[in-house]
């Protein structure tokens, strides 16, 4: 046993407030409690134990402590795009180069996030945590004092370890904690942590713009939250359902209660943690074939398309290439890009505030839709910013003299723009002393693209951060049956990272061979498509249980047909008992599959009918609360 999971060594919070009573576990099972139980939840829902308007402090001192891997995630991924501006003239390198750098992180990542499901669930999910502080530590050490390319292109994949263990593990450790009516919040922190990590890479970027070695400091800084976060780590309990697989029920009762408030009565910890128990049972009999099921199958290919179209928005080019692209855009200097760079994180950030506000209020779904289209007119405008600043010119020149506009010419790794003359000439032309990289828009024309391009690139970061951002997130940790959680997660995060990647390392060869304007465009034909999926595939999840939530994706009719609010009251499930033998779980998991299958009304039915077929097939007050909660 682990020191930190003795009594004496955690954290004890004073709880006196009254909390709530369902959190992501217990909330699946109470509908089938025992006559007790279920009398305990009704007057709990009206009485004195009613969940209060905020969760308790211990909880988001345990937030607070694991987002602060998303803040890692957010400033590694972010701090890159003001290093890369300095990095690239002082090694002289290529466009190719300058994309691997970016991807090297992205790389990492694939393997981080794809590995750490499996490993957070044998290993716990403390455990994971405390080796990805230790694996940004060391590629931050590794970026400081790295002496050439290949050194700094190591640091950037182990450093990517760190972040897609982090991406991985922190939203599944909060949605195991978290009660459902907090759910959306508290899971949403990670991604406001990512996008402050973001905010601060570029402060941090700015200020060292001009220092000698000012890009190493930029690397160095990131050594210092992981360090925190290490600090922190013996006092962050390990998440109940790890401990009961290890057999200490009692240190998961203490967390429990901790996380529930000292006024719940002790009959619901109980049953939460029963139904822990018949979770852990299922989940033991659950392999990574099942996930071809197709109850399974569906919600996966929603995660993971959500996933990919978050990555294929294009919006982490404008994270990673922010400074380049605002060069492009005709801001003259490093440190100006840089300096309107902390604009774009900066909304980015407030936004991701907006939505921690009223994604819970008017769910996933809706935010999801009014951030697609907001993103394609903001792509739509940025293309027509850049015709005005570059043209529809593919940076495919054979020679220097052909490019017309300063924009196109800078974009030719082998050109500079002469200011003077007026011209693109080879670097390193002594006929023209005044060559550089860097465009000032001195016509009305280039103005007028310049802060057209900056304008539609906030807009368009603002619509990302409001939905797409962070409900991909969200959607993953509630549509996942308890059985494959953790490796469907696992797929869905590598799924992004994987799409991080070919992004990330395509962006700046798509921009010459089919311009900027139509690399812009590109991605909002993406998001287009995008618009259409979400519309037929994407379920409502506001409000639900998380075995409502899984019930959308059972039957034949399409998830977003079946609104959610009206799903009928699950099956009981067997208690641990019954459950001795492998042969009992094959048994209870396809009694319980075809019993839900029954249960799920068809699309024919009307609202009305389901909710009399519920109160008739119940027969008591329970369901009627139940629905009324729903609605």
């Amino acid at each position: 046993m682990n020191s930190t999971d003795k009594h004496p060594h955690e954290l004890h919070v004073d709880l006196g407030t009254n909390h709530g009573l369902d959190t992501e576990e217990g909330s699946e099972d109470t509908p089938h409690a025992s006559g007790h139980a279920r009398s305990s939840s009704n007057s709990s829902s009206n009485g004195a134990t009613r969940m209060s308007a905020v969760p308790p402090r211990f909880v988001f001192f345990v937030v607070f402590c694991i987002t602060i891997g998303g803040l890692l995630f957010g400033y590694d991924t972010g701090v890159i795009s003001g290093a890369l501006v300095v990095i690239k003239d002082e090694w002289h390198l290529s466009n190719t180069q300058q994309e691997f750098i970016v991807g090297g992180t992205t790389l990492g990542a694939i393997a981080g996030g794809l590995f750490a499901g499996y490993f957070a669930d044998r290993w716990g999910r403390r455990v994971i945590t405390f080796l990805a502080s230790v694996v940004f530590i060391i590629g931050a050490l590794i970026m400081t004092f790295s002496g050439n390319y290949s050194v700094l292109i190591s640091g950037r994949v182990v450093v990517g370890l760190g972040v897609g263990a982090a991406s991985m593990v922190v939203p599944l450790y909060i949605g195991e904690l978290a009660p459902k009516e907090f759910r959306g919040r508290l899971v949403t922190l990670n991604v406001l942590a990512i996008t402050g990590g973001q905010l601060i890479a570029y402060l941090i970027a700015w200020g060292l713009a001009d220092v000698h070695n000012g890009w190493r400091w930029m690397f160095a800084i990131s050594a210092f939250p992981a360090a925190v976060q290490l600090f922190c780590l013996p006092w962050l309990p390990e998440s109940p359902r790890v401990l009961i697989r290890r057999g200490q029920e009692d240190r998961a009762r203490a967390i429990l209660r901790r996380v529930y408030g000292s006024k719940v009565p002790g009959s619901v910890v109980d049953e939460e943690l029963e139904s822990m128990h018949r979770s852990m049972r299922t989940e033991s009999a659950t392999r990574y074939r099942d996930l071809l099921h197709a109850t399974n199958f569906r919600p996966l290919a929603v995660a993971c398309v959500l996933q990919l179209m978050q990555q294929f928005s294009g919006f982490n080019t404008a994270m990673y290439y922010s400074a380049t692209i605002l060069k492009m855009a005709g801001f003259s200097s490093t440190k100006s890009a840089t300096q309107f760079s902390i604009a774009i994180a900066a909304t980015n950030m407030v936004m991701t505030i907006a939505a921690i506000a009223i994604i819970d209020r008017y769910g996933r779904r809706k935010l999801l839709l009014v951030s697609f289209v907001g993103m394609i007119l903001g792509l739509i405008l940025l293309g027509i910013a850049f015709i005005f600043i570059v043209g529809l010119v593919k940076i495919t020149k054979d020679t220097c003299a052909e490019y017309a506009l300063c924009g196109a010419c800078t974009l030719d790794d082998k050109c500079n723009w002469s200011p003077g003359a007026g011209l693109c000439a080879a670097k390193g032309d002594g006929m023209f002393p005044d060559l550089t990289d860097a465009c000032d828009s001195t016509t009305t024309r280039e103005r007028a693209g310049t802060w057209l391009a900056l304008a539609s690139l906030v807009f368009y970061v603002a619509l990302y951060a409001i939905g797409l951002g962070n409900v991909p997130w969200l959607v993953q940790s509630e549509i996942f049956a308890n059985g494959i959680r953790s490796k469907a997660g696992s797929i869905a995060t590598a799924t992004n990272w994987v799409s991080n990647f070919i992004v990330s390392v395509t962006f700046l060869t798509m921009t010459q061979h089919i311009t900027a304007s139509g690399t812009f465009w590109f991605y909002a034909g993406i998001l287009s498509a995008g618009v259409c999926f979400v519309f037929a595939m994407v379920p409502e999840t506001k409000g639900l249980k998380l075995e409502d939530v899984q019930k959308l994706f059972v039957g034949s009719s399409l998830p977003f047909l079946a609104r959610g609010t009206n799903s009928p009251p699950s099956p009981p499930l067997p208690k641990p008992d019954d459950l001795s033998s492998d042969e009992g779980v094959q048994d209870t998991a396809a009694e319980f599959s075809d019993a839900a299958a029954t249960t799920n009304a068809p699309p024919s039915i009307t609202r009305h009918e389901r909710r009399s077929s519920r109160r008739s097939s119940s027969g008591s007050g329970t369901s009627a609360s139940l629905v009324n909660r729903d609605r």
